[in-house]
């Protein structure tokens, strides 16, 4: 048997399935950024942000004095949490390790939205929309933990796990759509003061 065509067989298979799996994701970015259909709610949503008297508070959320966003450092915290917590749902060690972190992540949720929001409201509409996509994915995120949470604090385990997988499923799409705008869309550091 010729394990040489086996493997180029196998490549060429892995290759068309991810280059069909992005197509298809690229595809429906591209819907997002397109579709007007959230137009009316983005431009009430980024007046409103924008108006909160937040003075010098404003730039420190957005980074400023770092010299780029603020939002991906603060997401570590939750996403640090929460992968964590799914690897020692893996590893046999006990429960409370893992319900300490998804406690802990969704703490950290609130500083590394409310940043998100500063660099969110002044978005054009294209990155905007795939930004409100990314934001509604936090959320759904943030429920299934929330769920999870409350499973394991309740002493039901499994429930809690497979909550926390619905939840850092939700974690992945998000960063996916978090690293388009943030990438493919070019939204950038805000000039430093």
């Amino acid at each position: 048997m010729n394990t040489n065509a086996l493997d180029t067989s196998t490549k060429a298979t892995t290759t068309s399935a991810l280059d069909t799996a992005s197509a298809w994701w690229l595809t429906a970015l591209d819907r997002i950024e397109q579709s007007v259909v959230a137009d009316p709610a983005i431009r009430v949503l980024q007046g409103g942000i924008r108006s909160l008297p937040l003075g010098e508070l404003r730039d420190l959320l957005r980074g400023r004095p770092l010299g780029h966003p603020v939002h991906p450092v603060l997401v570590q915290v939750p996403i640090g949490c929460w992968l964590s917590a799914a690897v020692l749902d893996i590893v046999p060690t006990g429960q409370h390790a893992p319900t300490t972190l998804t406690a802990v992540g969704l703490a950290g949720v609130a500083p590394a939205a409310v940043a998100g929001w500063a660099d969110w409201a002044d978005l054009p509409p294209e990155q905007a929309r795939v930004g409100l996509a990314h934001a509604l994915s936090n959320v759904a995120a943030v429920a299934f933990y929330t769920a999870s949470l409350t499973a394991r604090l309740r002493g039901r385990s499994t429930k809690g796990r497979l909550w926390s997988l619905g939840g850092l499923t939700a974690v992945a799409v998000s960063g996916a759509l978090g690293g388009h705008v943030a990438y493919r869309q070019a939204v950038g550091a805000h000039p430093s003061a």
